[in-house]
């Protein structure tokens, strides 16, 4: 399959031989460290065999240099509800990104709306503006919820998402929408948001448990807020900043711990041979050796991870053609 450029401007190739800080497979210690079959872990996902760093910075891309399509052109959308942002999604039918668009919020907590209007709001407005940078209009939209989220509270996402003026195609659990793009077969997914650690284990492919549990990163960051004497805004926007990584690691090492913790409990008695972690705490320093060692499992830290899952909540959309706007 061709990569096609969203705009006339690449999108900047990946450095392949640099790998980007905390991203890759991490065994615990001490340990033999065996061999990954990846035929026994993964399918092919249905990216086929594009490079995932190179896909994932072409959907980075796609946030400021969307480009129009005709009325017609098949579309599959994702509105993801996030703890520390909202996103929205746009895929053709190859799952070749067009368009996203993402405000940093704090609608929902613990995976829970708690403030209805104001992710009304954000929703209305992601969806205008990318109807305006596409030239079409959206009509429908998958969404996905943490594991475990009671039916009264997944119908306040489907509520959120249908008076943003997108009808709601699926609902899915995080961790199996992070799928539509990992591809995994035996294994189990976690989904470290920021509110929340979820995660589902997929034995042939298919679901036989999921999980979800408080803490997430904006409990890192209510912990570098106390550390630093920092305000929360400042502690997260500390926390974000790639130069800071190795002050904050010591800092949030034990709330990655706990996380561990948590993931360890959830997947006591289940065959895991690779547990990969999705979501933007993923990329907090130290969580990929600090997890591995805590569940005693291999682990992998994918590239942008907080990319992943609404990415794959797109992917999971039925297609259909975009309406003239």
């Amino acid at each position: 399959m061709t990569n096609k450029p969203l705009t006339k401007a690449e999108p900047p190739e990946p450095s392949e031989p640099d790998r980007p800080p905390g991203v890759g497979i991490f065994f615990p210690k001490p340990s033999v460290q065996t061999e990954i079959d990846p035929e026994h872990i993964f399918e092919l996902p249905k990216t086929q065999n594009k490079n995932d760093r190179l896909y994932l910075d072409q959907l980075a891309w796609s946030e400021k240099h969307s480009t129009s399509i005709v009325p017609g052109t098949p579309i599959r959308v994702g509105l993801d509800l996030g703890t520390a942002s909202v996103v929205l999604v746009v895929l053709d039918s190859r799952s070749e990104p067009l368009a996203m668009a993402r405000q940093k919020a704090s609608v929902v907590r613990d995976g829970l709306v708690v403030d209805f209007a104001g992710a009304l709001a954000i929703g209305r407005f992601l969806r205008q503006t990318t109807e305006e940078a596409l030239g079409v209009k959206l009509t429908r939209a998958a969404i996905a919820v943490p594991p475990g989220t009671g039916e009264r509270d997944a119908a306040t996402h489907c509520y959120v998402c249908e008076g943003a003026g997108l009808e709601v195609d699926q609902i899915f659990e995080e961790p199996t929408a992070a799928n539509f793009f990992l591809g995994l077969k035996n294994g189990a997914i976690a989904d470290l948001g920021g509110g929340t650690t979820g995660a589902a284990v997929l034995s042939d492919r298919k679901l036989i448990a999921s999980f979800d549990e408080p803490t997430g990163g904006h409990h890192l960051s209510l912990v570098l807020a106390g550390h630093f004497k920092y305000s929360l805004e400042r502690a997260e926007n500390f926390k974000l900043d790639p130069v800071n990584r190795d002050t904050i690691a010591p800092v949030v090492a034990p709330v990655l711990s706990k996380m561990g913790r948590i993931l360890k409990d959830g997947l006591a008695g289940h065959d895991v041979p690779l547990l990969c972690l999705v979501g933007g705490s993923a990329a907090a320093p130290g969580a990929g050796p600090i997890i591995a060692q805590e569940t005693g499992l291999p682990v992998q830290v994918f590239y942008q991870p907080e990319l992943i899952t609404p990415l794959g909540i797109a992917m999971g959309c039925n297609e259909y053609p975009a309406e003239k706007l």
